[in-house]
């Protein structure tokens, strides 16, 4: 099956690229025979922080969303990938500009990307526009406590995308050409060429332009994602993967929702300026890994990862203070800000880490040790022009204001801005950890590591002189069990605590504290045998201190709201059904919530025990199946998916509320000669009106309509 089924073959320590969707490529609907799904030939490199162990023996919840499930929905955004799985909802997206999420229930500071691994390596943040799943082999959403050896993160898990890497000594590649509604033309090719035995060059590459559906809107993003391996001979395995990518598209808050009411203007309407031009957003990145293996029992794994990220440009966007919003006296004139971005950022990591295992009596010992650097800057420019507080005299013109119902675009001149934000954070880390996955018995495991971090942030203010400083240290332990009580079922349990250095400082100027966690759960695993069918079922409870939420009030700020608790139930299940039916199902009931009371005395913002956390629904569904079949001699494949989301907050310390949406989809491929494959999918089949996410009624980010793609695949 296309999620889970590598964790079957227990093949997760290694980029391996014909296990994980051995399932899905049988033409006639069979398995193949067990041999073959069990057979590993190593052509990657290494996963680092996981070590050799399957995951039905990890004491944590992992599920994977393969290659063959992005391909069979037709899935290029990174967002629309991790839809697949109910524990990861959205979160704000900067406008379109960036991948924000939140996993359990925990997103992070709002006004930073959501960070994920890449290859194990801290290296998804930064300010490169949403992701494109070109040169995904796969996406790995790792629940749960993992602080001891992942060091920075959240507690309710990481996203880790493992990249499509050069193949030694094969040749092969495809090419793809598809349309998509709204005049959008994508373009895409994958060539793994040998050039020797022991060197071969993986050349991957992208390009897409179109419309949209939101009036004015275009867009074009474009990627080079090459990768290279050489072997050093039987043991040693060198790779290095580069990333340069670059997005156009215009800065678009949303619609408005006016006393609730949303249908206060059409989805499609664009409320900001298209004079302000596309933001860029642009990213830059290397990584270098050298993987060798002593023996069958013991491998070292060393890494360096650099990226640079820029985004640029300007927007026109609606005031969220009430008293500066002319919208509320006649329900139609919208006040806006004009605003404009320079932000930059450098990320730097290195890596070391030791794989092995041994004996001590009767025990078998499986263990990592490890440390690495991690050196984030992020530079932030912004200027702004707002208008002033709105009486009954105050001028269309004084408010940049746009009229809802009757927009014109171009009505007033340019505002001129000035400088609201000119501040450098330098976040330093390093750390070393160790662990220990300890077989008691051939039914009953523990694993016990802890890891050690050293931390800087510092935060320069351009603007006021003043320089923030905070250094500290933490210890991160874990614990966890996992017994077998039959052949095909586990039970399991883990402890962890972590944290999280928060980033900047707050309208006032002072510098966060970071923030710490404490997470808990319990859960079944199901693995059959035959790998058909795979799940987990699992209870946990997260709670943190020092979190950030976003200052409503001071859009790029966040404020701290002191604590807030997760807890949950989820329910995943991925395999193949009798008559060759595969399909996934994945259930989350998530309550989170603020656990302290936080009152600004200046705007009576107020936030207080037992309210929800911002866009976490309580309830979130996805549910597919899918079935291959012949179309004479050809091969054809037909599926269909529906997803659920449950209404949730829609502004932090208010009462407004996203409602809930069912979206359906259905996805099929035929092939109309050899070697090539006619393809289309059809997203919101029903054309329901959906919010993905929200920061205020006046930044309501609405969902796309039906949306259908049609198109072609080659492979050699």
């Amino acid at each position: 099956m296309s999620m889970g089924a590598a964790s079957a073959a227990g093949a997760f320590p290694f980029a391996v690229a014909l296990s994980c969707s051995a399932a899905w490529a049988q033409p006639d609907g069979d398995v193949p025979a067990e041999p073959d799904r069990d057979e590993i030939t190593i052509t990657g490199v290494r996963q680092s922080y996981r070590g050799n162990i399957a995951v039905r023996e990890t004491p944590q919840a992992i599920t994977t969303i393969d290659e063959a499930v992005l391909r069979d929905n037709n899935i290029v955004r990174l967002t629309d990938a991790l839809d697949l799985n109910a524990s990861v909802v959205r979160q704000n997206t900067l406008g379109g500009l960036w991948d924000s999420f939140a996993v359990r229930g925990f997103a992070g500071d709002e006004n930073l990307p959501s960070g994920y691994l890449v290859n194990g390596f801290n290296a998804g943040r930064g300010f490169s526009g949403q992701r494109d799943v070109a040169g995904i082999e796969r996406v790995e959403v790792l629940k749960g406590p993992a602080a001891a050896v992942l060091g920075r993160g959240e507690p309710g898990g990481s996203i880790n995308l493992v990249t499509k890497q050069a193949q030694l000594g094969r040749s092969f590649g495809s090419a793809a050409v598809q349309y998509r509604s709204f005049d959008t033309v994508r373009a895409e090719a994958d060539a793994n060429l040998a050039l020797t035995g022991n060197l071969t060059a993986r050349l991957i590459g992208y390009a897409e332009a179109g419309d949209t559906f939101r009036d004015t809107v275009a867009q074009k993003r474009w990627g080079f994602l090459p990768s290279i391996g050489l072997g050093l001979g039987d043991a040693t395995r060198l790779t290095y993967d580069f990333e340069w990518t670059r997005v156009e598209v215009p800065f678009d808050r949303g619609i408005v929702v006016l006393n609730g009411e949303f249908d206060t203007v059409p989805r499609t309407r664009f409320l900001g300026e298209p004079s302000d031009g596309d933001t860029v957003a642009r990213a830059t990145g290397h990584q270098l890994r050298l993987q060798h293996d002593f023996s069958d029992g013991w491998s070292v794994s060393i890494g360096a990862s650099h990226r640079d990220t820029r985004l640029t440009g300007a927007s026109s966007d609606a005031e969220t203070v009430r008293n500066r919003q002319k919208l509320y006296l006649d329900g139609r004139s919208l006040s806006r800000q004009r605003r404009t971005r320079r932000y930059t950022s450098e990320h730097s990591v290195l890596r070391a880490e030791i794989a092995g295992e041994f004996e001590t009596g009767a025990l078998r010992h499986r263990v990592l040790i490890g440390g690495d650097y991690d050196h984030f800057d992020t530079d932030q420019f912004f200027t702004r022009f707002r208008g002033p507080v709105v009486t009954s005299a105050t001028t269309d013109l004084a408010g940049y204001v746009i009229d809802l119902l009757d927009p014109v675009y171009g009505r007033y001149p340019v505002p001129v801005t000035a400088p609201i934000t000119n501040r450098l954070d330098v976040q330093r880390t390093m750390g070393g950890y160790v662990q220990d996955q300890i077989s008691l018995t051939d039914r009953l495991q523990v694993r016990i590591g802890g890891r050690y971090d050293d931390f800087l942030l510092r935060v320069d203010n351009r603007l006021t002189g003043v320089t923030g400083k905070r250094q500290r240290s933490r210890f991160s332990p874990q614990a966890g069990i996992v017994y077998e009580l039959v052949d095909p079922v586990s039970v399991y349990a883990a402890y962890g605590e972590g944290y999280r250095a928060n980033i900047g400082a707050d309208a006032a100027g002072n510098v966060f504290e970071p923030e710490t966690s404490r997470s808990m759960e319990i859960g079944l695993k199901l693995a059959s045998a035959d790998g058909r069918l795979t799940g987990t079922l699992s209870v946990y409870q997260l709670r943190k201190s020092n979190v950030l939420a976003t200052d409503t009030l001071n859009p790029g700020f966040s404020v701290a709201i002191g604590k807030a608790r997760s807890r949950g139930i989820e329910f995943d299940l991925n395999g193949r059904l009798p008559g060759g039916v595969d399909m996934l199902l994945s259930y989350a009931y998530t309550d989170a919530e603020a656990r302290s009371s936080v009152l600004d005395p200046n705007f009576s913002f107020q936030i207080r025990p037992g309210d929800p956390l911002i866009n976490i629904p309580r309830h979130n569904l996805n549910a597919q199946a899918a079935k291959r079949f012949a179309v004479g001699t050809r091969k054809a494949s037909l599926g269909a998916g529906v997803q659920y989301v449950g209404k949730r907050n829609g502004e932090t310390g208010t009462g407004f509320t996203l409602p809930s949406h069912v979206l359906a989809r259905v996805f099929g491929q035929v092939e109309v000669t050899e070697g090539v494959e006619l393809f289309g999918t059809v997203a919101n089949l029903f054309n329901d009106h959906w919010y993905a996410n929200s920061y205020s009624p006046v930044w309501v980010q609405p969902g796309a309509p039906r949306t259908a793609t049609i198109g072609l695949r080659a492979g050699f």
